[in-house]
């Protein structure tokens, strides 16, 4: 037991090999394997084994500063994590330096964005070396604020662009990742928020938003919104913050809150002349039938009117069963839309990717087998399609109404000619991209270069 080294509940580390120069620890006796916080995780062949890049932030004082490391994956585990949900890990091994003594440990890659330390030290890292005094912290010695600065003074991006955030809630989504990739490979300095983790000071003198920690980040030229519908509420209050501090928002609140309310957004399509699928709308249960009569029967669609992705979404085949769900509804008041059902569609519609006051790309989504919902999230399949000059005129005069400099424009063919399906104010990358080989992201960070003088002034 002598032999064992007493170390604290937090202690700083040391990764050479990965290029990170300090970076603090919690130090749990209680958690098996050891990990690392990683973000924009790709995988590559390297001598025929597979490696993986990642980038670590290892201050949680200082998310500006961002490690790129690569190395071999040694192994993929589903861990548990903190809160007991089974997640898939890639495993990499790496040589620690602790104090005077250096070895090789397993590192697992995990999302510790949300958490204080942003390296966690497991007992299997431990063994037969190590002993914790969980009352104590950096027995193996503290590092001052000044000899961190110095560390990473290399690190300390020296600003040629613009400064631009990912407002979301999961950096590993495609979309988001996509996001992040396109601006750094513009010479951008790309920062994650998670929208949870940002909180608001209201001041006549000092207005600031803050981020988990206490950091202030009023200093952003620009943010990119992908707002899930959950956070709806909390994330335009947040977008309004970054206006009024001067920011520029790749589409505003106002834009995302109109886009997201149903009912009026297709109120200002039928008052601008967009063609939707005929479309109803009532309150009393007294209602239903004639609103049923009043978008031609069954079948039709019944959408909650705070549905996205395809969910919230039903076909009634007839009559009875339409009136059956519209009560059902009612009854728990929930809100509801009725739309006509576009049968000549065969369960295809067109998604118009539009950026900048440009179709960027189109795809036709075909929803699959016994589905009547092309939704890429509901298992449909999509591929590259031309669309005519009406659908492309319609795609971008949605948009336009609804002032979304990027949009994704649902759109179906009917024997009326193109209809409008629906307006997404946070489209997804992910099918379009893999679809159409198109650079999609990109295209969104130029829109911003486009939009903002480079002293982070939003043009007019």
């Amino acid at each position: 037991m002598s032999e064992l080294k007493i170390v604290g509940n937090k202690e700083w580390c040391h990764f050479n090999q990965l290029n990170i120069p300090a970076i603090k620890a919690r130090v749990d006796s209680g958690a098996k394997t050891s990990s690392i916080q990683a973000t924009d995780i790709t995988t590559y062949r390297k001598n025929k084994e597979n490696w993986v890049r990642f980038y670590v932030q290892p201050l949680t004082e200082n998310r500006s500063i961002s490690v790129e490391c690569e190395a071999k994956i040694i192994a993929t585990r589903i861990i548990k994590s903190s809160s007991g949900i089974p997640e898939k890990r890639y495993v990499i091994a790496s040589e620690v330096t602790m104090g005077d003594t250096t070895w090789e440990i397993e590192l697992t890659l995990a999302d510790r964005d949300t958490m204080e330390f942003k390296m966690l030290l497991g007992r299997q890292a431990m063994e037969n070396r190590m002993i914790v005094n969980p009352a104590e912290e950096f027995v193996l010695g503290d590092i001052s604020e000044e000899e961190i600065d110095r560390k990473y003074e290399t690190f300390v991006m020296k600003k040629t662009g613009l400064k631009i955030a990912v407002l979301a809630s999961n950096p590993e989504l495609y979309s988001n990742k996509r996001l992040m990739e396109a601006g750094r490979a513009r010479g951008h300095e790309m920062v994650f928020l998670n929208v949870q983790q940002c909180y608001m000071k209201l001041d006549t003198v000092t207005p600031e938003i803050r981020y988990r920690g206490g950091n202030v980040i009023n200093d952003f030229d620009a943010v990119i919104p992908r707002i899930k519908t959950s956070m709806t509420f909390y994330g335009c209050a947040l977008l309004r913050m970054f206006k009024t501090l001067g920011t520029y928002c790749l589409n505003d609140a106002e834009s995302i809150s109109s886009s997201r309310d149903k009912l009026y957004s297709s109120q200002l399509f039928s008052k601008n002349d967009i063609h939707i699928p005929t479309t109803g709308f009532a309150k009393s249960p007294l209602d239903t039938k004639d609103l049923i009569n009043m978008v031609g029967g069954a079948p039709l669609i019944i959408k909650l009117l705070e549905s996205t992705q395809g969910k919230g979404v039903v076909l009634a085949e007839t009559n009875k069963a339409a009136e059956s769900v519209i009560n059902a509804f009612k009854s728990l008041n929930a809100n509801i839309l009725v739309q006509e059902f576009i049968r000549e569609a065969n369960g295809k519609d067109l998604r118009c990717f539009v950026v900048d006051g440009r179709v960027v790309a189109s795809i036709e989504r075909t929803a699959a087998k016994g589905e009547f919902r092309a939704n890429i999230h509901q298992g449909g399949s999509a591929s590259i399609v031309k669309i005519t000059p009406e659908e492309k005129k319609l795609a971008l005069k949605s948009a336009k109404i609804l002032n979304l400099p990027v949009a994704g424009v649902d759109l179906i063919r009917s024997n009326k000619g193109p209809l409008l399906l629906e307006v997404n104010s946070s489209p997804g990358l992910e099918g379009i991209e893999n679809a159409t080989g198109k650079d999609i992201a990109g295209s969104i960070i130029q829109a911003i270069e486009k939009r903002i003088k480079f002293n982070g002034t939003a043009e007019a």
